[in-house]
């Protein structure tokens, strides 16, 4: 079981929810007194999305850690999508590790363990948002149609009375509080301002998400495969010291170790090219049907 299905299985699946992407994330500005000791970190952070199962749905963004050896996770925090004002790529023109969330609470600062992570995150939370948005432009639209069907009810019944008292002037609360109440209504279906994503590439809040989740996806299990390798290759035992047989065993192990990360760096390549070939047939696809568009437009007049 990988990482983020036991968040799921033990942070969300007992509230009734479903998490939809989780990313490890360090600060980024780490604000430290001089008298104070700095210790090694000994836990882990996740930024979560998460819905709820039951309706209306939510859309909520969850901090989880995880501390020291334990195997247990341990909700810290949680904001609604209302709560969350900007998601800040930091960087449009690359795949860069750091993003910022802007809450109605603060700032927070981080960096995923790798860009592609990082990605993957901003992509499933974007989607995300704009889904639950769109939902709840929809319901407000039907509360707006309801405001529109009472506020006939109301002038029917007002034309009723006066073909029903001719001569009889209109009271003060009956020409007012008709229009209070439409204020009142007004107010309740003012929508809510929605998350801001800014300084995002295009290929994370575009159309074509499947495969550039695949890619990232992809780009994600190789740094975390050259990470356990490189680790694995530090904690060697022989090196320097020891038999020959123990040398020449860790020398070996560290070819092995070496030839592995150069294929996993030329997939890498491979995968980042794939990407940048998508993005450009995407543009192409886009800028043909545009163009046949102005054609069907100019030859139907």
């Amino acid at each position: 079981m990988n990482i983020q299905s036991a968040i799921n299985k033990e942070v969300f699946i007992p509230r009734d929810e479903r998490l939809l992407v989780a990313v490890e994330v360090q600060r980024r500005k780490r604000k430290r007194m001089s008298f104070l000791p700095t210790g090694a970190r000994d836990y882990t952070t996740f930024i979560c999305v998460s819905v709820t199962n039951t309706k209306p749905h939510q859309l909520l963004i969850t901090k989880v850690k995880k501390f020291g050896n334990s195997s247990s996770f341990t909700r810290r925090s949680q904001w609604t999508v209302e709560q969350l004002r900007q998601v800040n790529g930091i960087n449009p023109n690359k795949d860069s590790a750091e993003f910022d969330l802007v809450l109605d609470n603060g700032v927070d600062q981080w960096v995923a363990n790798s860009s592609a992570e990082k990605c993957i995150f901003v992509q499933i939370l974007y989607h995300a948002c704009q889904t639950y948005w769109e939902g709840k432009a929809g319901s407000l639209g039907k509360t707006g149609k309801l405001a529109k069907l009472s506020k006939l009810g109301r002038q029917g019944r007002v034309s009723q009375g006066s073909h029903t008292e001719v001569g009889a002037g209109p009271s003060v609360s009956s020409v007012t509080s008709p229009r209070r109440t439409l204020q009142a209504r007004r107010k309740s279906v003012v929508p809510p301002k929605q998350t801001e994503f800014i300084n995002c590439q295009s290929k994370l809040t575009g159309d074509a998400r499947t495969m550039n989740l695949v890619i990232y996806r992809c780009k994600a299990f190789l740094n975390r495969m050259k990470n356990m390798m490189v680790a694995n290759q530090t904690r060697l035992p022989g090196r320097g010291t020891g038999h020959p047989g123990q040398r020449a065993t860790a020398s070996t192990k560290g070819n092995v170790v070496h030839r592995l990360n150069v294929a996993l760096g030329e997939r890498g390549d491979r995968l980042t090219r794939a990407e940048d070939k998508t993005v450009e047939l995407l543009h192409k696809a886009q800028q043909f049907a545009d163009t046949a568009h102005k054609l069907s437009l100019k030859y139907s007049k």
